[in-house]
């Protein structure tokens, strides 16, 4: 297979995003591991000791805390800029929109590719980046200071006994678990900007369970919560069962087309006659997954206790970044695969009632909680409703109408939607955190 993944200048500019977020993960594991470890030279009646930087005592910069959470609030950072230099009018890159290929070679356009896509760079899967990495963002400088999280009140007792609080909390950070913590949220980063840029229904998955698996982690992250490993471990098995029902409805499409290319399934369907029950079955597995990663009704059961049991910028993440990457395979694998070119989508009818189930009982849940937290979390199942309300909206256009400029507003709206959803709902955890870092934020009246 060629190399051009790695050697080729076009291939590296249009992925600059993605490959600042890989350099940020090496960054990550190297850095807070430099110190002043030496091996000795083996000559004989001498004590040559050369430096080699990794292990022994670290160096005191490397041993900040700070340190892990500079790296990631600075690589996202760096990312976010470069997702949104790659769509300015003169690009880095030298074009808006890219179509990397299965060899690694970057074209402008996907037409007349001889080697299948992997995946595809235009403004849709920009702005969903700079949308993931937004959140994830905030939720590293909202944990710069929370590791463990030790109620603030009780840094303050120490300050009347005389200690300085930045001494204070620098002794009460760790910075091993700021790493691990860090590092978990450069591979949601990664795992979501795969989701964005895919063209491939595998690389579409491979994306959404790299960013799955290291939110599972960072939901039993802060140990010192009673509920956190519970809300995990629930968390895990119940999104490990929504991913293998998923995994197998990829093996039914990849059995009934041949290849998984969005392109090549949406062509494949258009010219069914009828829905063949292979390629309809493996749509709805999908759905399954799809369901769990949004907070659908039914499949939102775990998604209260996960936020109860999160830390608060991180249950931030799950209603914001994780929602967006949820709706973004959607879109892909519903709208795009199986909206045909004239008539109703067969799953119009399907996805409304969904969407009004999912609103109702994400409301009246959110009306009978007494945990901020939990009242969110059921928040957030509703906001899922009325999106899933916008991509039901979208097919019956398409079939009544069919006016592209009405889609494209569908989108946009849908697309506002998350955007603020990143700001008010994730600005809402961090009120939280603040409340939390005081002993409070349990109940309404705090």
């Amino acid at each position: 297979m060629s190399m051009a993944l790695f050697s080729d200048p076009q291939t590296a500019s249009a992925l600059l995003p993605e490959f600042t977020l890989i350099v940020g993960i090496v960054m990550m594991i190297l850095v807070p591991n430099l110190g002043k470890g030496t091996f000795r030279v083996p000559i004989p009646n001498t004590n040559i000791r050369i430096p080699y930087l990794l292990g022994g005592e670290r160096f005191s910069f490397t041993s900040n805390p700070r340190v892990p959470g500079i790296i990631s609030v600075l690589t996202l950072l760096f990312s976010t800029s470069l997702a949104l230099w790659s769509q300015m009018e003169t690009p880095l890159s030298g074009s808006n929109v890219w179509c990397i290929s299965t060899a690694g070679e970057a074209f402008a356009s996907c037409a007349g590719m001889a080697d299948p896509t992997v995946f595809q760079i235009d403004g849709f899967s920009r702005l969903l980046e700079i949308i993931f990495y937004g959140s994830l963002m905030l939720c590293a400088v909202a944990m710069w200071s929370r590791m463990p999280a030790t109620p603030r009140f009780m840094i303050h007792a120490q300050v009347l006994a005389g200690r300085r609080e930045d001494e204070r909390i620098q002794k009460l950070l760790d910075n091993r678990r700021q790493v691990d913590f860090h590092l978990l949220l450069l591979m949601v980063a990664l795992g979501m900007s795969v989701v964005a840029l895919a063209s491939d229904v595998f690389v579409l998955f491979i994306g959404l369970e790299l960013a799955s698996l290291s939110s599972y982690v960072l939901i039993a992250f802060m140990k010192e919560k009673e509920e956190a490993p519970e809300a995990g471990m629930k968390y895990f098995i119940l999104g490990s069962v929504a991913s293998a029902v998923g995994l197998y409805g990829v093996s039914l499409l990849y059995l009934w087309n041949g290849n998984l290319q969005i392109s090549d399934l949406a062509a494949s369907w258009q010219a069914m006659d009828g829905i063949d029950p292979m390629a309809l079955t493996g749509i709805a597995f999908l759905m399954v997954t799809i369901g769990f990663k949004i907070s659908a009704a039914p499949f939102h059961l775990a998604t209260p206790d996960a936020y109860t049991g999160a830390a608060s910028p991180v249950a931030g993440v799950l209603a914001t970044g994780s929602k967006a990457m949820g709706f973004v395979v959607l879109l892909r694998v519903l709208v795009t695969i199986t909206m045909p070119e004239s008539g109703e989508a067969f799953w119009v009818p399907i996805v409304g009632l969904l969407a009004a189930i999912t609103m109702t009982w994400g409301n009246l849940g959110a009306l009978s909680s007494d945990n901020p937290k939990r009242m969110l979390a059921y928040s957030s199942v509703a906001h899922a409703g009325y999106l899933l309300a916008a991509v039901a909206a979208l097919g019956l256009n398409q079939a009544r109408a069919g006016d592209h400029v009405i889609s494209e507003l569908i989108v946009a709206a849908m697309l506002f939607h998350l955007t603020v959803l990143v700001l008010f709902k994730l600005g809402s955890f961090l009120v939280l955190s603040m409340l939390e870092s005081e002993g409070k934020g349990s109940k309404i009246e705090d």
